[in-house]
């Protein structure tokens, strides 16, 4: 479906990849991988035909249509959820709307007989079967399970996006993608503002989704789920394997050992080859094997092992000042946006060196209370801060509070004061902003280098206490593990909300889970808490499925009551069922009627009304279906009982 050939891309004279080339055919599922700032946004965008490579071409086949997800969007004001997602549909919509002109105008008109009347019934009967074709009838329905699989509520769907965060914004533009049916799908971090359910549900789609998909992630588990194939751009350079990552991981060490291996052994035979010539050299007799020899050498294919980037930022989080032994005292926390209660009476008692993990759904407080206790929220109910507690806190869309407008190194020097100013390149260079790479403006930075550049701020004041919400968004592989070791050798209070279960493995001695406007503490681990919950990945803390009051046996049998229930359950998607085929035979009928005799339709001057309540009825109908089946699928599917 496209080639990509000979690209490659420089800026102020040093590129950033060269000569890379690769196809991308239907039904792939790629993995875009690669440290922050290794290209591989900029990348997408020249796939996506935003951006023109220096050199190179890239060719798409006839009629590919591209779908592109980026990590920087912009809303128009004024549309509610449901009509910017709607936008996939552009054509159905304009078949809608001449549907819609062409119905009032009949109601209008009274001259029946007239050949302008006749032609135009012949255009509702065309504009009729294309709406129909084109899935007119079903676009609000696959509209609705869009956004309820990316997490939006049903009271979510005639909201403004600009009441919505940047985060659910992304997730509009992402339902707009998904429904959209592009043939090549490019995802960059879809992830980053998912919970997940969200996740899970996303993994789903993309596994049964017909065209190719091209995603750059960090998550490594959601990368193994859903790529059949990894491409990595490392120094410049492409390494494409048809494995998931893990998979490819392994591959790539698996070559450079063997790469290795045949350059030791080389250089053996060589050095050997080396010394023979030296030998032969000074005996007159062995003169023509010393030339042999050396002509052997020329000739020989020297094994190169293919180059790795090493570099990764120095991280380390020095505790400011030994604080009191209570570090966090709240008693009665309570918080509500409007009528949305978030928190309700929440008691938190947090003690010098506790390490905490916030998990729980989105929208469930995690994010909330961490504002709360950092002082960026109002909030009903007690809280004190312990004796010499200073806290230092990383928001989850830190970096977007970073100036556009200033440089790496003018963000760092405003932010640092008189003690701390002439150590503000050494923190750079630790973050791996050296040399010139100070002088770029933040505008211009990757997600990864802007939350670098944030968590490089965060050094510069004193905290003994660490609140850091979502801290891995946009950082690598690598980058994660450096942070990881850092916040391990931490000898503050640490308080993470996070939903990478390989990032809090080891970080944390106790689980606050978030659900139902209420915290329940779990002592112990992430690791204790997933063996608590009987859960294998933190991922399955999301999927809303209420915990088991028993075990269930080996055969996984529902209850008596649960029978019951699915079996009142199955009865009404059965009669529903039947309703939603009654409706579509009338509709049918009815577009039959339209198509046939025209004369004795339009007569019955009720004939529109009763058209147009078969289709309301319909979508009624429609979604009355889901609700059941979701109820279903949380007490198991249709399977017999």
């Amino acid at each position: 479906m496209l080639n990509a050939h000979q690209v490659s891309l420089s800026f102020q004279g040093a590129y950033l990849f060269e000569n890379l080339s690769f196809r991308i055919g239907k039904g792939e599922r790629i993995g875009l991988i690669g440290k922050n700032g290794a290209g591989k946004s900029t990348l997408l965008k020249i796939i996506s035909g935003q951006l023109s490579p220096d050199t190179g071409v890239v060719a798409l086949d006839k009629g590919i249509t591209i779908g592109f997800l980026r990590q920087d969007l912009e809303f128009e004001k004024g549309r509610t959820v449901r009509e910017e997602a709607n936008l996939a549909f552009k054509e159905i919509l304009e078949l809608e709307s001449r549907l819609t002109a062409i119905n009032i105008e009949l109601t209008e008109r009274t001259d029946y007989e007239s050949e302008a009347y006749t032609e135009l019934l012949d255009q509702l009967s065309e504009v009729q079967t294309a709406f129909t074709m084109k899935g007119g009838y079903q676009y609000q329905g696959s509209t609705e399970r869009v956004l309820k699989g990316l997490g939006f509520k049903q009271t979510d769907f005639d909201k403004l996006t600009e009441t919505f965060s940047g985060g659910w914004r992304m997730r509009v533009e992402l339902a707009k993608l998904l429904l959209q049916n592009n043939d090549i799908l490019l995802l960059d971090e879809p992830t980053n503002h998912l919970d997940m359910d969200s996740i899970i549900w996303l993994e789903s789609y993309l596994q049964n989704y017909v065209g190719a998909v091209v995603v750059v992630s960090h998550d490594r588990l959601f990368l193994d789920h859903i790529t059949n194939r990894t491409i990595e751009i490392l120094l410049g350079h492409m390494y494409d394997f048809a494995k998931p990552y893990s998979q490819y991981m392994a591959l790539r060490e698996i070559q450079r050992e063997q790469q290795l291996a045949r350059q030791k052994n080389q250089e053996k035979e060589i050095a050997h080859t080396e010394k023979l010539i030296e030998k032969f050299r000074a005996k007159a007799s062995k003169a023509t094997m010393a030339q042999s020899l050396i002509k052997k050498l020329d000739r020989m294919d020297r094994v190169e092992v293919e180059v790795d980037d090493n570099r990764a930022m120095s991280l380390s989080f020095p505790a400011s000042i030994n604080p009191g032994k209570v570090v966090i005292e709240a008693e009665q926390i309570s918080k509500s946006y409007g009528s949305l209660k978030v928190l309700s009476s929440i008691d938190m008692l947090v003690a010098r060196q506790d390490k905490i993990a916030f998990v729980g759904q989105n929208g469930q407080g995690k994010s909330t209370l961490a504002k709360i206790l950092v002082g960026d929220l109002d909030f009903e109910g007690r809280m004190a801060l312990g004796h010499n507690v200073q806290i230092g806190y990383f928001a989850q869309n830190q970096s977007d509070y970073l100036d556009g407008s200033l440089t790496v190194l003018e963000t760092m020097i405003n932010a640092a004061n008189e003690t701390n100013r002439s150590k503000v390149r050494d923190i750079l260079g630790a973050f791996l902003f050296r040399g010139e790479a100070v002088d770029k403006y933040v505008r211009v930075l990757s997600g990864g280098e802007r939350n670098r550049l944030a968590l490089a701020k965060l050094l510069l004041q004193p905290f003994n206490v660490l609140v850091m919400d979502e801290p891995t968004n946009h950082l690598d592989m690598v980058s994660k593990g450096v942070l990881k070791s850092a916040l391990r050798n931490f000898e503050g209070t640490l308080i993470l909300v996070s939903h990478d279960r390989d990032f809090l493995m080891g970080l944390t001695t106790s689980v606050h889970e978030f659900k139902d406007q209420k915290v329940k503490i779990h002592l112990g681990g992430i690791e204790s808490y997933l063996e608590q919950r009987q859960m294998e990945q933190l991922r399955e803390l999301e999927l809303k499925q209420p915990a088991a009051a028993t075990k269930l046996s080996k055969e996984n049998k529902l209850s008596y009551e649960s029978q019951k229930l699915k079996k009142s359950l199955l009865n009404k998607l059965s009669k529903v069922e039947r309703d939603i085929a009654d409706l579509e035979a009338q509709i049918k009928s009815a577009d039959v009627a339209l198509e046939t005799d025209y004369d004795k339709t339009v007569s019955d001057v009720a004939f529109f009304d009763r058209y147009q309540t078969f289709k309301s009825d319909l979508q009624l109908k429609m979604t009355k279906w889901e609700n059941i089946q979701e109820e279903l699928d949380g007490l198991g599917g249709q399977e017999n009982v």
